[in-house]
């Protein structure tokens, strides 16, 4: 194999998984793999069991939770119970929030360290800062078994339309971006604490429009005007839940303001939950669309500041495909300027937690310790506190303080001080260039996961 084709393998393995496991990369090229059968070969495990990883995932018995059976714990919410009552209800609802949030997020580390499918598990992760909800707000915690396992894993692989259908139907988004409680000017009518219907305010709530546009479709510069944010809002009203103790998706069709919309110039078409259906197909087959897209994936996979001809031939393969996940990344991953040398990208905090496992041969558990280390570092799943997500840029990680950090997490990990985490017994590629002499073990794959060559992706 070339040496050419020996780089790219290289690059896949340090920007398509989470880092190369020890012996991988000299594996992959005894075996003549080329990278298009690489990326074959990471779609194919997207499907298939991954019974070590489904062992080391039960220790989070909340990632089948049902967020409607505890919800319904909290009926005593009602009006005619105590104000005691009240508080003890919501009291248990945090308390669970917190305590399934602290297992999803466990388990998107275990996932990354230990699964088979890595491709899928790096996709994951960059959907879930495209999309990204933030654990704190309200029952989000509690809602994120169903976003995580029915809509992120689900279609990390697929189609940008179903993610996209599926994310707005989702209750978390619905609750973080405060669509839930979008609702049309009230006529007359039944009392809705009667319905057990989500309380609107009567009005609508333009949050979720304005990032459905912004952040997930069409981009900051994609053309679209206020108004267009409105009618957008006007849209998706009476998208909602089930009902205050059922958090499941429902639409409310006496909540719908069912007046006529246009968005981007043209008539959005269909009736009640369909206007919103519909509208989210043609968002997601604009060209804005497909730039944005294109331009978050170069950023992630490529470099900071991707080149422009790359984005262009990504964008146009994601509208030929009708968005079909799979030929993107095809498109990306096989290019001439991914497997450049020139463009360097640094890890951010979890990749460089993640990569040091997975490339010494370690293992850990997702548990509270290793979390409360990427919280020090700025970055744990479902806590970026914007809807933007985990920002990709190396400046945003880059400053004295997060070196330093950086730096005590590389000696927590080569001491061991991580209780449920440790590293295996292969040394980093950086730590090659240490002299044994002068350093002791631990110290030099501490100094090896802390040096520039470990902590920028090949």
């Amino acid at each position: 194999m070339g040496s050419a084709s020996a780089f790219h393998l290289r690059r896949l393995l340090s920007r398509a998984t989470f880092g190369a496991r020890p012996g991988e990369l000299e594996k992959l090229l005894a075996e003549g793999l080329a990278p298009s059968a690489w990326l074959s070969a990471q779609f194919a495990r997207a499907e298939q069991p991954d019974p070590e990883l489904d062992r080391r995932l039960r220790v989070f018995p909340d990632l089948a939770f049902d967020p409607a059976a505890r919800f319904e714990e909290s009926r005593d919410m009602a009006p005619d119970a105590s104000l005691r009552a009240s508080e003890s209800a919501r009291k248990r609802l945090r308390v669970a929030a917190k305590r399934i949030t602290r297992q999803l997020a466990g388990a998107r580390i275990v996932r990354a360290v230990h699964g088979r499918a890595a491709l899928r598990e790096v996709m994951i992760d960059f959907w879930s800062n495209h999309f990204s909800v933030f654990a704190r707000k309200g029952p989000v915690g509690a809602l994120l078994p169903h976003y995580q396992r029915d809509v992120l894993e689900v279609h990390a692989l697929g189609r940008f339309e179903d993610l996209l259908v599926d994310v707005a139907r989702s209750p978390a988004m619905l609750v973080y971006l405060d669509n839930w409680n979008s609702t049309a000017p009230r006529p007359p009518g039944p009392s809705r604490r009667r319905r057990r219907e989500p309380r609107g305010r009567g009005g609508i709530n333009e949050n979720y429009a304005r990032e459905l546009l912004e952040l997930h479709t069409l981009g900051v510069n994609g053309g679209y005007t206020q108004n267009d944010v409105r009618e957008v809002a006007r849209v998706f009203t009476g998208w909602s839940l089930v009902g205050r103790h059922d958090p499941r998706f429902a639409f409310h069709e006496r909540h719908h303001d069912t007046g006529p919309k246009r968005v981007l110039g043209e008539r959005v078409r269909g009736r009640g939950v369909e206007e919103g259906r519909n509208l989210l197909a043609r968002l997601s087959h604009q060209p804005a669309t497909a730039h944005h897209i294109a331009s978050g994936l170069a950023q992630r996979f490529v470099a900071d500041d991707p080149p422009r001809a790359l984005v262009e031939r990504v964008a146009k393969r994601f509208l030929a495909s009708g968005g079909e996940i799979r030929a993107v990344l095809r498109e990306l991953l096989l290019s001439p300027e991914f497997a450049d040398p020139a463009h360097r990208k640094l890890k951010t905090p979890l990749r460089f937690a993640v990569s040091a496992l997975r490339e010494t041969g370690g293992e850990t558990d997702g548990g509270a310790p290793f979390l409360m280390a990427l919280s020090r570092l700025g970055e744990v799943p479902f806590f970026a506190r914007t809807p933007a997500g985990f920002p990709e840029e190396a400046g945003h990680w880059i400053d004295p303080g997060a070196t330093l950090e950086r730096m005590k997490l590389a000696f927590a990990l080569s001491r061991g001080e991580i209780r449920g985490t440790r590293l295996g017994e292969s040394l980093p590629k950086a730590a090659a260039s240490l002299s044994a002499r002068s350093l002791a073990r631990d110290e030099r794959v501490a100094v090896a996961l802390a040096s520039p060559e470990f902590q920028w992706t090949t």
